[in-house]
């Protein structure tokens, strides 16, 4: 049930400049497949200064962007230094300074954001301080919990930053599940009794910002959030060794893995690169999709969707492609799996130690020696582990 083939993959070379837009429909999900004209992050900004500096004194027409160092500074002045949370794309250059400047002692990669936030808690009690976390608005749904019950200032009163990418901002054109997130995210957080407001994209203001959620913190001794918009901070290239070496991509086991299955079988993918690749690769065999559930969000639940279906399908063999950090997020899920044990029920984790799609942060996988996903997979009652993916497919 749990193949250690796809266990140590590295980034591909290439990446596919597509994007992907779902849209609902009567008859469940349609995908429609477009290819992206926009240039890359790093081209945006260099046109971008272009613009600036032709603009001249017209200081309307200026675009600003926020240095990940200059407001990492900015928070260490004000006495924040400790951080913790999961990666996402609108914060990754600032997530990338924080990983390549921050001491591991003051800096963690947690597996999901209610532990992140869980963690800041900790933190805070051991020191007193006040710690930032940072987190996609998609990870709400797993901070709502401990920031209700522990950090509220009705409970416990942990006073904490929390920086959020908001993905789906109105206004701007995103994917739908970030659209719908987008949308509540202001009010999910009013809610909760947090207090928000967006960062500026220029240290003046992010400084006035901090000041204003220093004000609100050390008052009511409770979160205060900070709406990151997009490219809200200049780039900065996170620049790390690749966590392991291996001739194979995740594009080729990937595609490797989609010839290997039968006309019937069901291929759940996880979120992020994976999903968008199947869908390409499918479209570039002119294959169709509807044996394919692309879990566009709900980063971590792919392997309990692939478990619904295998237990209510049991003629019909169902792959689940997962990821490290995906799996991670939500690792209780596999002993739910080992503990029922549907032999129909095949499991692929593509594992290239890294948060691919949102920057390229490291996993807790990154280090094989002190994480084997194919070890904690048995030890929750998985019953195979192949070493061949051809031969871990075709095994019933």
């Amino acid at each position: 049930m749990f193949s250690k083939s796809l266990m140590s993959l590295r980034k591909p070379a290439v990446r596919l400049r597509q994007c992907l837009i779902a849209v609902a429909g009567a008859k469940g999900q349609q995908w429609k497949h477009t290819e992206s004209s926009f240039p890359r992050q790093e081209e945006q900004y260099a046109e971008q200064q272009r613009r600036n500096r032709r603009a001249g004194h017209m200081s309307e027409l200026v675009r600003d962007f926020l240095a990940p160092a200059d407001f990492h500074r900015a928070l260490v002045d004000v006495g924040i230094d400790f951080f913790c949370g999961v990666p996402d794309s609108l914060l990754k250059d600032f997530c990338a300074y924080i990983t390549a400047s921050v001491a591991e002692s003051h800096h963690v990669i947690a597996a999901n954001e209610g532990s992140a936030v869980a963690l800041a808690a900790g933190y805070h009690l051991a020191t007193g301080r006040t710690p930032l976390v940072y987190l996609q608005n998609s990870g709400l749904g797993n901070a709502a919990n401990p920031l209700l019950s522990l950090a509220s200032p009705d409970v416990y009163s942990f006073p904490m930053l929390l920086l959020i990418g908001w993905r789906g901002e109105p206004g701007k054109r995103d994917e739908p599940q970030h659209m719908v997130q987008g949308q509540a995210t202001p009010r999910l957080l009013d809610a909760m009794g947090i207090p928000s407001e967006p960062l500026p994209d220029y240290i003046a203001g992010a400084e006035r910002a901090l000041h204003t959620a220093l004000r609100h913190m050390r008052t009511v001794q409770g979160p205060y959030a900070l709406l990151v918009k997009r490219q809200a901070f200049s780039p900065h290239a996170l620049e790390l060794e690749p966590a392991f070496d291996s001739p194979l991509s995740r594009e080729a086991a990937l595609q490797l893995l989609a010839d290997g299955l039968h006309d019937r079988d069901v291929l759940v993918s996880t979120t992020g690169m994976a999903s968008r690749e199947l869908f390409e690769y499918r479209v570039a065999r002119e294959q169709g999709h509807e044996r394919d559930f692309l879990t566009v969000g709900s980063m971590g639940h792919a392997s309990s969707i692939a478990l619904g279906i295998a237990l209510q399908k049991p003629a019909r063999q169902v792959v689940c492609l997962d990821g490290d950090g995906a799996l991670l997020m939500h690792m209780g899920s596999l002993a739910i799996v080992g503990q029922r044990q549907p032999r129909n029920f095949k499991h692929v984790v593509l594992n290239n130690g890294a948060h691919d799609s949102v920057g390229g942060q490291p996993t807790a996988a990154a280090d094989p020696a002190s994480l084997d996903i194919a070890q904690v997979a048995l030890a929750c009652g998985y019953r195979q582990n192949k070493a061949d993916l051809m031969q871990f497919l075709a095994t019933d």
